[in-house]
């Protein structure tokens, strides 16, 4: 059995950063970098970094960028449960960090984006104790129907489910009404919004009235809501308990919930106390947002945190 079943897209990140605003004709020096992205398979890496026992499913090209993302997965000791097609090329993303450390995406319509609801590893899905889905797997169909049949079989056969809803923007565009329609029917066990996504969905401003009110509309789910600068808070069978910032040191947001996503799991799977678990996962995305790049390379201090456990 696998502890955790991560289920979406594998994409690499073209990552552009500069230290000083861009001007539209203009030109500037900066950094440009190719990394191992996609938040479904960021968030398998670092549950694995983690400790947690993982999986990652996804549709890749038989490509290059395909070769080298079955590469990375190994690299990172996730297992891997991979569709590879002919069809479609393995996903990029354009990444633009500013120098401000905000980042800015475009996303290409990759492999990833057409998953099958045929092509699924039902024996894979049958044996996941947790599944873990992304709004990207939402937005469009395919490969809506897929990530819809593979919560169907994992929740049939007794495994728990979070989501992440991936992008304020994208909810927008899709229409609030319509996206939470979809996403209220999958039975999610653990909801991992940020305060912009989660502010679109509520229509409310303040995080304990975005918690409450994701409480309603996913009834059952523990609330995570990721606050970037401002740390986190669990909302729980009412009960809002807030987690402070790690640090404020922002040199690049790309990855950071993602990160927070898959330690929060890494931990909240093994011993089931939300807090801590936020806890330990906030002091990770915080690490995160102090490199370049969603996956950055494991150091001395990453090290520390991980063995503190905590």
């Amino acid at each position: 059995m696998d502890e955790l079943v991560v289920l979406g897209d594998f994409a690499w990140d073209v990552l552009i950063r500069t230290n000083k605003e861009l001007l539209r004709g203009g030109d500037t020096f900066g950094e440009v970098m190719l990394a191992p992205g996609g938040s479904a398979a960021n968030v398998a890496t670092w549950a694995s970094r983690c400790g947690l026992a993982t999986r990652f499913v996804g549709k890749i090209g038989q490509d290059r960028f395909g070769q080298l993302a079955t590469e990375n997965l190994e690299v990172e000791n996730v297992r891997a449960s991979l569709i590879r097609t002919r069809e479609h090329l393995t996903g990029s993303v354009a990444v633009f960090v500013d120098h401000t450390g905000q980042r800015s995406m475009v996303s290409g319509h990759g492999a990833d984006f057409y998953l099958l609801p045929s092509e699924l590893p039902r024996e894979v899905l049958l044996g996941a104790r947790h599944l873990h889905l992304t709004a990207w797997s939402f937005f469009t169909d395919p490969p809506r129907a897929a990530a819809q049949q593979a919560a169907a079989v994992a929740k049939g056969a007794g495994a728990t489910l979070s989501f992440d809803p991936g992008s304020f923007q994208m909810i927008g565009e899709m229409g609030v009404d319509d996206f939470v329609a979809v996403t209220s029917k999958i039975g999610m066990d653990v909801f991992l919004p940020n305060k912009e996504e989660g502010s679109v969905l509520t229509g409310e401003s303040e995080p304990e009235a975005i918690a409450a009110r994701l409480a309603e509309l996913y009834p059952g789910a523990l609330i995570m809501l990721k606050l970037d600068a401002d740390g986190a808070l669990v909302f729980d069978d009412g009960q809002a308990t807030h987690i402070p910032p790690a640090t404020n040191n922002l040199i690049d947001a790309t990855g950071a919930g993602d990160s927070f996503a898959g330690a929060f799991l890494s931990r909240y799977l093994e011993g089931g106390d939300a807090v801590a678990a936020a806890t330990f996962a906030t002091r990770i995305s915080a690490w995160v947002i102090e490199q370049l790049g969603a996956r950055p390379d494991p150091d001395d201090r990453l090290q520390g945190i991980l063995a503190l456990g905590g």
